[in-house]
């Protein structure tokens, strides 16, 4: 160990990622990784220390699900990730990017990223500086920057198919041999620059905002598999995928299949749906018995449910779809609260119905909308829906709903669990966060801006599920951590960090755990073109360190900032 280290955490309790009881040590780090671990006694002091004592120390957070593709060109702070406690994320998720992409397809990917992921196209066409054609050369652009955290990379299916397919990509023609062919050539390509894997979407709901589905929902087989093949050669990289998985039992065979012949690691989203609350089940006994037989396919899984936030200020509200909404929609924010405070308004709206089945089920169905709450809550009891609130006190569901909004000057905000939450607990969410062959993901950090806010998962996966919860079985404190940190880590191949061990990434998290919490969400406008965003933040980290460097104390930037792209695997030593 270097005699003088940079930095010593003196006296925290650790939990150092690899899903053991908490203990009480100290660390020391230097030149970015950690020297020691254990009872360092008074000597050697660090070049600067940190009192952790009474404090919880654990690895930086690994995100493997977000979408700072866009973010990540023009901003250095990859929040509301950076303030949740992750310290590296991965990119390229879902199929939809920016790379590779000719100037004349711009537009295209643009657009799919805004149906698909909330990301507005103003935004985007102003924000995006569009200096690279070919993936490596993103990579480039990506390694030139610097971060609040280390930032890995996927290839998009979707970007690599308008590459060489163009239009009769954006109209689902199956791809041919010489269509297969650079598809592949081009992901090994990526895989080679440093991407950890390529990502697909086989989902009805990822569409443009005119309605054209994503180009990669109908893809062959074949043109996965070849893809596959590809990264096989390369012994690098993961197959990501989201499918709707209507047809469960062939979708996971042709997937199986898929995995199999690439001889790559697959994952992809396990979710339980509303509408066939049995489904996550059925996939996860096929998960078990495809391990079970040497492919290791995983299903990435989120500790709370993804529910939309509902709110006049946000994207969507119970009342979105009705004429008078409508002629307000456009209005800054303040002018909208005009109309929203005027009793005619209010009663005119609340007198339209709401026609369309799938926004009656989506922003009506009031037995399964809850208020939020501050601090929020994200396991609510039937009785606090808006249906049983409004029977108790006896008045109109739609005007509390209304009212509720009104809340906080019209910035109230109305949860609507969509995913995990059909048997109104989170007791399947609990099976699939313990299963062996999940992985910790989907906060989607950096996208659905005004409509979902889940980066904060990870803050809400250790108060909610080793402190906090009243309706359920709680999970032991290690074993979180470990899901959070080395498990997701490992997964993509990033040895180098996710646990508190020397030799390791000095990223770390020194948190007050009986503070630890979420704050409710809030808009602001600081995107491109002033775009809003719904941005949350966190209480109880008191020091977030990358790469052995404080990037935030208490929730505030140091100006440290030194994340990089990561490129490719990285070994332990």
């Amino acid at each position: 160990m270097a005699a003088t280290p940079d930095l010593v955490i003196r006296g925290g309790t650790v939990a150092d990622g690899l899903g053991g009881a908490p203990f009480e040590a100290d660390i020391a780090i230097g030149s970015g990784r950690i020297l020691a671990v254990g009872r360092l006694g008074a000597a050697p002091r660090g070049t600067a220390e940190i009192d952790a004592r009474g404090k919880l120390v654990t690895p930086g957070f690994v995100d493997v699900h977000t979408h700072y593709d866009g973010q990540a060109t023009w901003s250095s702070r990859l929040d509301s990730s950076s303030w949740h406690g992750v310290t590296t994320a991965l990119i390229g998720n879902c199929g939809v990017g920016f790379a590779p992409c000719l100037p004349e397809r711009r537009d295209i990917l643009v657009a799919l990223m805004e149906g698909v992921e909330d990301l507005p196209e103003v935004v985007l066409t102003e924000g995006l500086p569009w200096t690279w054609q070919s993936f490596p050369e993103f990579l480039d652009v990506l390694g030139a920057r610097r971060f609040d955290m280390d930032v890995a990379t996927q290839v998009p299916h979707a970007a690599l198919r308008i590459h060489v397919m163009g239009q009769r990509a954006a109209d689902h023609e199956p791809a041919n041999q010489a269509d297969r062919a650079e598809m592949a050539r081009l992901a090994a390509e990526a895989v080679r620059a440093g991407a950890l894997g390529f990502s697909t979407s086989r989902a009805l709901a990822h569409k443009t905002l005119d309605g054209r589905h994503t180009p990669t929902l109908r893809a062959e087989e074949e043109e996965l598999a070849e893809i596959g093949r590809a990264l096989g050669r390369e012994g690098a990289g993961w197959l990501q995928v989201i499918s709707d998985f209507d047809d469960p039992g062939a979708e996971f065979a042709m997937l199986r299949r898929v995995a199999e012949t690439a001889g790559r690691p697959m994952t992809f989203s396990l979710l339980q749906r509303e509408s066939k609350p049995w489904l996550w089940r059925f996939l996860l006994d096929r998960i078990t018995e495809t391990n079970a037989a040497g492919t290791p396919i995983t299903g990435q899984v989120m500790a709370r449910p993804i529910g939309l936030m509902l709110g006049f200020e946000l994207s969507q509200n119970p009342f979105f779809p009705r004429p008078s909404w409508k002629r307000i929609a456009h209005l800054p924010f303040e002018q909208r609260l005009v109309a929203l405070r005027d009793p005619a308004f209010r009663a005119q709206i609340l007198s339209e119905p709401t026609t369309d089945p799938a926004m009656i089920y989506r922003l009506n169905t009031w037995d399964r909308i809850f208020p939020l709450g501050d601090p929020p809550e994200y396991e609510p009891a039937p009785e606090t829906s808006l249906a049983a609130m409004a029977q108790r006190q006896g008045v109109n569901v739609e005007e509390l709903a209304y009212d509720l909004m009104m809340a906080r000057g019209g910035r109230g905000i109305l949860n609507r669990p969509i995913i995990n939450y059909a048997d109104f607990d989170l007791e399947a969410a609990k099976t699939m966060i313990e299963h062996p062959n999940t992985l910790m993901g989907l906060g989607d950090g950096g996208a659905h801006v005004g409509l979902i806010c889940d980066a904060s998962s990870t803050t809400s996966m250790i108060t909610h599920w080793t402190r906090d919860r009243t309706r359920g079985a709680r999970l032991p404190l290690g074993f979180v951590i470990k899901r959070l940190t080395r498990d997701n880590a490992m997964a993509v191949g990033l040895a180098d960090r996710g646990a508190i061990a020397p030799g390791l990434r000095a990223d770390l998290n020194v948190i007050d755990y009986d503070r630890l919490g979420v704050a409710m969400p809030e808009i602001a406008y600081d995107l491109p073109a002033g775009g809003k965003r719904m941005l949350q933040r966190a209480k109880g980290y008191e020091a977030t360190i990358v790469a052995g460097e404080v990037v935030y104390r208490e929730g505030v930037a140091t100006g440290a900032l030194p994340g990089r792209l990561v490129r490719g695997a990285q070994a332990a030593g």
